[in-house]
């Protein structure tokens, strides 16, 4: 692909919000939808994807200057830890340029005690840490700023080996080392990606020699590109993979025999299947990494996460993240059960509360969790998707091979020891034919693709979209106003099934005995503070089989919870009978 085709690809790509995905095109939907679960069928473990695992970043400001600044509010977290728990995957931004900003002895070791007790609190309740290692130290890097590369490899190396040191030899936190974040993008570091590879080195062999030191296995993994296509210069695009910041940290390990025990990157999308799309070498993305793994001789089952992501439609403020919650809360199930279709080994999401930093003109309603500013004390709450985060937490540890033949409207069957959870969702991509096409560009050529860009960046698409453009009368060649036409359909199609709800009929076979069956909600009823109660609850008796209905608005997610009672004790036996006396 010449650099004029490249200009092209990516212009479309930003245009478009191309956001690039995966696409069964047989859509035969009907009005009513079943599940059927066989709760003696065999199960497999539910696979560590489908956990809450939240980045526990937000606020981007505190009153107190102890507290890590891009933490989210400590009351936050204890809400978090209250609802679901910290036995999961939390990933943490540790800011080494905040720490040594803190010129005050007593508010830095304060600042490093409050990083710390947040970690421990993990670690004490078996979850896992990503540290994500960012912000240049002052004075270590080549220019003032935490962007900043490195100037010197050894004084570097040297002072994240002893934050390594404390945290995982002495301490024995349960930490994974990702080092930096988003290096492709000029907002987050000033480096080439000679100046990345460099620091990743460091960090690298500090925790190799550390394991020889004191015998601790340290993992360290990045990049966390924006994309897991993206290169440090920032201009790569899907269809030239090999020059992505991914393969050029494998190549690189594998050259310099480091570790490599992670690798992520972030994926923002409005798409549930964002992490199936398919490559030039016409095979999904976490496949050709997988095999870029095994071509330099690591475990090609090395975890791939996505460390970032959330629905995301290239805005910083979103009506569906905040007044419409329930759009983006019921994009989480979706999201995930496709990452998990796709051979994704973990994610997390991000974040856990809204950022507001002025300073640096960042505001974004990211979070599961809003707030007000306020000098006098913390004022804020839930917004619906930490409902969401509830339920899956209420998954069972083993699940059902269960499915919806639907495309939108899907299910999460489980079961844990006298339990069994349904996690229903009715999820509808608004940006389903952008995506579409962004999806098939890779099969155009240059005219074609110049073709489709003139249309995007018309007003062409959306009258195409919206009926009133004949796509006939285009002069686009055939292939494009294929495209177009299909574009259009899925249009349509999620235009009509957003107007009313979906039906679904839950058979449960093989099911004996007496149970307390509760159903939760996440839906246009509720949009933040909403309390986690059953919408409804009773008591059934099964003999067999039960049938249970359940009507699922556009955007929302529910969860069944059937729990067995306990059986009534047995009637004691009647006292035996005295036995005659002997004839004497």
């Amino acid at each position: 692909m010449d650099k004029s085709q490249t200009k092209i690809f990516w212009s479309l790509f930003i245009v478009c919000s191309l956001m690039l995905g995966a696409w069964n095109l047989t859509y035969g939907q009907g009005d009513d939808l079943e599940l059927s679960i066989d709760v003696n069928s065999a199960t497999t473990p539910l696979p560590d994807i489908y956990k809450p695992n939240i980045d526990l970043s937000g606020r981007g400001f505190n009153r107190d200057a102890t507290w890590p600044q891009t933490l989210a509010a400590e009351e936050v977290i204890n809400a978090w830890e209250k609802g679901v728990g910290l036995n999961n995957t939390y990933r943490m931004q540790y800011n080494l340029w905040e720490i040594s900003q803190t010129r005050d002895a007593e508010t830095r070791d304060k600042l490093r005690a409050n990083y710390e007790g947040v970690i421990k609190k993990i670690s004490d309740a078996k979850g896992r840490v990503i540290l994500n290692l960012f912000g240049m130290p002052a004075g270590l890097g080549k220019a003032l700023d935490k962007k900043s590369s490195f100037k010197d490899f050894r004084v570097f190396k040297a002072y994240v080996k002893d934050v390594i040191r404390y945290l995982s030899c002495e301490k024995k936190y349960n930490i994974w080392y990702e080092v930096w974040n988003a290096p492709d993008l000029d907002d987050f570091f000033l480096g080439r990606q000679q100046d990345y590879l460099l620091m990743y080195r460091a960090v690298a062999e500090a925790a190799k020699e550390l394991k020889r030191e004191t015998g601790v296995s340290i993992p360290v993994g990045g990049p966390s590109v924006s994309a897991w296509f993206r290169d440090t210069e920032g201009v790569n695009t899907a269809l030239t993979p090999e020059r992505s910041l991914i393969y050029a940290l494998i190549k690189y390990c594998y050259s310099y025999h480091l570790p490599l025990d992670f690798i992520s990157w972030h994926g923002y999308s409005s798409n549930p299947k964002h992490d199936q799309e398919r490559t030039v070498y016409r095979k999904d993305a976490i496949s050709l990494i997988r095999d870029w793994l095994t071509y330099f001789r690591f475990d090609r089952n090395t975890p791939l996460i996505v460390d970032e992501w959330n629905f995301d439609r290239n805005t910083n403020l979103l009506t569906e993240r905040s007044e419409d919650s329930f759009i983006a809360a019921s994009f989480i199930p979706a999201r995930i059960k496709g990452m998990s279709d796709a051979g994704l080994s973990s994610q997390v999401y991000f974040a856990l509360e809204d950022f507001e930093n002025k300073n640096e003109g960042v505001i974004r309603n990211i979070g599961a969790f809003y707030f007000t500013p306020d000098r006098l004390g913390y004022k804020g709450g839930a917004k619906l998707a930490f409902n969401v985060f509830i339920m899956l937490d209420r998954l069972g540890r083993d699940m059902f091979p269960a499915s919806i033949s639907d495309e939108f409207c899907q299910a999460i069957a489980s079961k844990s020891e006298n339990t069994i959870t349904v996690l229903a969702y009715n999820y509808l991509d608004p940006d389903i034919a952008r995506n579409y096409l962004s999806k098939n560009i890779a099969g155009l050529n240059s005219a074609q693709i110049r073709s489709l860009l003139d249309i995007v960046k018309s007003d062409k698409l959306q009258k195409i979209l919206q009926g009133e453009q004949p796509i006939s009368a285009l002069n686009s060649g055939a292939k494009v106003r294929s495209m177009l036409e299909e574009a259009r359909r899925l249009n349509e199609l999620v235009k009509k099934l957003s107007a009313a709800p979906r039906r679904v009929k839950l058979n449960f076979k093989n099911l004996k005995g007496e149970y307390a069956l509760e159903e939760y909600k996440a839906d246009s009823s509720c949009k933040k503070d909403c309390n986690f109660v059953p919408d409804s609850s009773k008591d059934i008796s099964a003999q067999g089989s039960w049938e249970e209905d359940m009507a699922l608005e556009p955007y929302s997610v529910h969860l069944i919870v059937l729990r067995a009672k306990p059986k009534s004790a047995e009637p004691a036996n009647n006292a035996e009978a005295p036995k005659k006396e002997e004839a004497k």
